[in-house]
């Protein structure tokens, strides 16, 4: 069975190109993919729109899709045609003209149909739409753009003018310019553009932010921040921070270069490692007087932690001191982890026999009996003496009619008043001798003068083996017994964060070496070695904890830090 295809194509010059080809097939497909029979390239054709099937002397047309096509200017989806009667098949610009040749054989000829005049095409189009009531489109888009210049621009700019000059005059239309939401921290400004945006067409200065933001200071010195970046970076940079600057724009290193706004109802993202690494990874060459190490990575390069650890408690002076230093630590007081944390020792056995009444366990003293979480639980209260030791080391020196009399802790000068009244007024032991006899050291005497701070009473509650000497380390100040003033040191670290709360699922000991420690002068702070077995860099993603600078660090110094708040850090 064969088909003959006659291709009809009118060249430029509107002369008439006729190929035939014979196509040997009992099937033909028709549509836009070229792997058709009969290739119809037009958009307005499905990929594999139709096809034609010969049945005898007949042939059946059938669309293979949703679009149909036209028979005789009759729209279907399927027809029989008779090639001796002949028919017409309409598809998109193309009709195939169905015969047949002189031969026999069925004939289909494929021409494009020629466009719509485009005079008669104007003419169709003005009497069915409003384009002759309109003016044409160069004059309304004149018109456009004059009335999106005097709604978005003219009046908010107008107002805002007003506004500079009488602040009572609010400021109309600035909604429109809003690049979205404010985030949490601004949404109460959401109606008060020009509480930031001041000046028209210019961006948020330093200044404006900090009358708010009284209290955040900076990250160190503009001029050593400039430093640390490396100067002022390649031409093209430069280039661009002088067309910046040229509109207002403050930088680098302004508020706005971090703290970005209109993002959204969100708070704002921790900044990314290397925006810390792009300074500090070798900060020491740009900074040769820096206290800082390099650092751009926690779990690559990263320097040895280095504590503030109280060196003299009497003065209050602290000194940084690395970690690898193995460093020691001058309190004032006595304390051996070791021999309170012993699961056999005396103070496990103690602690078990007053378990209810102290909430010991009887497995003995856990960290958790002194060391108690503040409310937020980052970090942890004060060591209380009548709340975590007395119930083991007891303050009680005398027992008056069943009550019994406790020491005041803390207040060296009312415990010699206490035990003055206890232990300078012996009781009657012997008979008198004769009548009236009242001298030193008889019976009956009272002495009334200042107690004398070398009494062997107060000696022994300040010994080493005393009440007081067990814990404190006595000492004499110009005559007066005394003991060296406790410094429990609530943060050692103040250029870094840890929030213990997130550490509740490990134990203790798991950093803090506690039950080897025999004295109070180990500084019982993990190491760098000891971090890096969970938290590694922010990029890595085989730790178990990826951490960031910013998981650990503030940019800016801070209220919470225990040294001063406005020094510079680096």
């Amino acid at each position: 069975m064969t088909f003959r295809l006659r291709t009809i194509d009118v060249t430029a010059d509107g002369r008439q190109i006729v190929r035939d080809r014979d196509l040997a097939a009992s099937r033909l497909t028709i549509g836009r993919a070229a792997e058709n029979d009969v290739h119809l390239p037009d958009l307005a054709i499905d990929p594999h729109h139709a096809a034609i099937e010969r049945n005898g002397d007949l042939l059946e047309v059938t669309a293979l899709g949703t679009l149909g096509f036209g028979v005789d200017g009759v729209a279907s989806q399927e027809t029989v045609i008779d090639p001796a009667r002949g028919a017409e098949l309409r598809f998109g610009s193309y009709n195939l003209t169905i015969s047949r040749d002189a031969d026999g054989i069925p004939l289909i000829t494929i021409a494009q149909v020629a466009s719509q005049d485009p005079g008669e095409a104007a003419d169709d189009k003005a009497r069915f739409s409003l384009a002759a009531a309109m003016p044409g489109k160069r004059r309304m888009a004149w018109i456009f753009g004059a009335l999106i210049l005097l709604a978005f621009l003219a009046i908010p700019v107008f107002f805002n003018l007003v506004h500079q000059a009488n602040p009572k005059v609010a400021v109309r239309g600035d909604k429109a310019w809003s690049a979205g939401a404010l985030s949490l921290a601004h949404h109460s400004l959401e109606q008060n553009c020009t509480a930031c945006h001041v000046k028209p067409f210019q961006p948020v200065q330093d200044a404006t932010c900090m009358s708010c933001h009284k209290t955040v200071h900076d990250h160190a010195s503009p001029a050593r921040l400039a430093l640390a970046r490396g100067g002022n970076g390649p031409l093209g940079e430069r280039l661009l921070w002088a067309v910046a600057h040229s509109f207002g724009k403050e930088g680098p290193g302004a508020c706005a270069d971090c703290h970005t706004e209109h993002e959204g109802a969100t708070r704002m993202a921790a900044p990314a490692q290397q925006f810390c690494a792009d300074c500090h990874e070798d900060l020491k060459t740009r900074l040769a007087d820096t206290r800082l190490g390099n650092a751009a990575d926690f779990g690559l390069l990263h320097p040895q932690f280095t504590p503030a650890v109280v060196t003299d408690p009497v003065a209050g002076k602290s000194v940084p001191m690395s970690l690898d230093g193995h460093p020691k630590e001058n309190n004032g007081l006595t304390f051996p982890h070791k021999l309170h944390l012993d699961p056999l020792g005396g103070a496990a056995r103690m602690a078990a026999s007053i378990g209810r009444e102290r909430d010991y366990g009887r497995a003995g003293l856990q960290c958790s009996n002194c060391h108690r979480p503040t409310e937020e639980g980052i970090r942890f209260k004060p060591i209380d003496m009548e709340r975590d030791c007395e119930g083991c080391h007891s303050l009680a020196y005398d027992n008056v009619g069943g009550t019994v009399r406790r020491l005041r802790h803390g207040d060296v000068d009312q415990m010699i008043a206490d035990l003055a009244v206890s232990g300078y007024n012996p009781p009657v032991a012997a008979p008198r001798e004769r009548p009236g006899q009242f001298g030193v050291g008889g019976n009956y005497h009272i002495d009334f003068a200042p107690p004398r701070y070398t009494s062997s009473t107060f000696q022994q509650a300040l010994s080493k083996d005393g009440v007081c000497g067990e814990c404190h380390t006595p000492t004499m100040q110009g005559g007066r017994p005394g003991v060296v003033p406790v410094r429990q040191t609530a943060r050692f670290m103040s250029d870094g964060w840890f929030n213990h709360k997130a550490h509740a699922q490990e134990k203790c000991t798991s950093c803090h070496s506690a039950e080897k420690s025999s004295t109070s002068s180990d500084v019982l702070l993990p190491n760098l070695a000891s971090c890096r077995t969970c938290h590694m860099g922010g990029d890595d993603r085989r730790a178990k904890v990826p951490s960031g600078c910013a998981m650990c660090h503030g940019y800016h110094p801070t209220q919470g830090a225990p040294r001063g708040t406005k020094q510079d850090k680096t």
